[in-house]
């Protein structure tokens, strides 16, 4: 995590599950769910921020869409599967048996809760440093998807309110070997050819078609 912790009992915490302690009478440590509360509220404020800051075109329903994108359990789970954190968890005899090392729940519990200890041990930069590397490829995937969604359903919403038909997409030319392919698909809206766009797959290339059809249908 690149963060010396000046108070190695955080650490500790964030890494301890609530079976770990429920099953040893003798344990004086607690778990790991109120620094994943606070881990939890620590995100959401450092990903708004971070949008803010770097993005500033994006209107306030797109940050929402991302945000909610980059903190939900499938993508904080992951995160923390590849930086190994399940591995270090400390864990109930029960929990262990039943794989939860691997639980989605788990990994993204863990993963707020050393971002509540990160920031209770060092504040936000640590924070910062250890998590925007982490989900920065997340949020241009997220970007990207988000783009791709939104030239399509802009460009069905305005065929259909226009001339109350769905766009059609057509393949019209694929070139290049097998392992490398580029495909060319053309979209029309009443038989009329808006826009033509090339891509490694169809889907790519039906989406540059719907801008290029959008980018033509302004300039009308």
């Amino acid at each position: 995590m690149g963060h010396p912790f000046a108070d190695p009992s955080l650490l500790r915490t964030a890494l301890t599950h609530s079976s770990y302690v429920n099953e040893r009478s003798d344990c004086d440590m607690p778990d790991n769910e109120r620094m994943e509360y606070l881990g939890d509220a620590v995100l959401d404020f450092l990903v708004a921020e971070w949008l803010f800051g770097e993005y500033p075109t994006l209107t306030e329903g797109e940050m929402t869409n991302l945000r909610a994108l980059l903190v939900r359990e499938d993508t904080l789970a992951q995160q923390a599967h590849a930086t190994r954190l399940g591995e270090h968890l400390l864990l109930g005899k029960g929990e262990e048996d039943s794989g939860g090392r691997l639980r989605a729940h788990n990994l993204c519990a863990v993963f707020e809760a050393l971002v509540g200890a990160l920031y209770l041990d060092g504040g936000m930069d640590p924070v910062r440093a250890w998590v925007i590397p982490l989900l920065r490829p997340e949020l241009y995937r997220a970007m990207r998807d988000q783009a791709v969604r939104d030239a399509k359903s802009l460009l069905q919403e305005w065929s259909q309110a226009r001339y109350h038909v769905t766009p059609v997409y057509e393949t019209i030319q694929m070139e290049g070997p097998d392992h490398a392919k580029e495909f060319q698909v053309q979209v029309s809206i009443n038989g009329k050819v808006w826009g033509v766009g090339k891509g490694r797959s169809k889907q790519t290339a039906a989406q540059e078609a719907a801008r290029a059809a959008l980018q033509a249908l302004l300039q009308k």
